[in-house]
């Protein structure tokens, strides 16, 4: 018997983190990352990196998406898309300081943290499996 899964198309939700990557502020890293996060209604949010010298007030592509999803009242979180890099990308994985706030806002067994390369290349992973034991 044939297997049934497929896989799920997430390749919108990461062609809108490829594109908000385009806005990212990283003069000193370099490094450009770009999220796309998902809501339940099917709205989605994204942001990008914003570097500062000082470094500690550098915020990462995914604590903007979610920062701006909050505080326009949005509270139900079913996807985030990460892409990173400049002209290839490469695996992309949120921080900790990230999957942190992520545990503050979603649901750690149902969440899906997509890590994409390309729409057609990408791995996905749930909350609670890159950050167990979370508080």
């Amino acid at each position: 018997m044939a297997d049934s899964y497929s896989k799920p198309d997430y390749s919108g939700l990461i062609r809108e983190a490829a594109a908000a990557r385009q806005h990212s502020y990283s003069p000193y890293s370099h490094f450009r990352v770009g999220a796309a996060l998902l809501c339940g209604d099917g709205k989605i949010y994204t942001g990008c990196n914003i570097e500062n010298r000082a470094y500690g007030p550098t915020n990462c592509a995914e604590r903007t998406a979610i920062f701006k999803a909050v505080s326009e009242g949005e509270r139900d979180f079913t996807a985030i898309a990460i892409v990173g890099g400049e002209s290839e990308t490469v695996w992309c994985y949120p921080c900790g300081v990230c999957r942190q706030v992520m545990a503050e806002f979603c649901e750690p067994g149902s969440f899906q943290i997509i890590c994409g390369k390309s729409e057609e290349e990408y791995k996905v992973f749930t909350l609670e499996e890159l950050l167990p034991e979370m508080f």
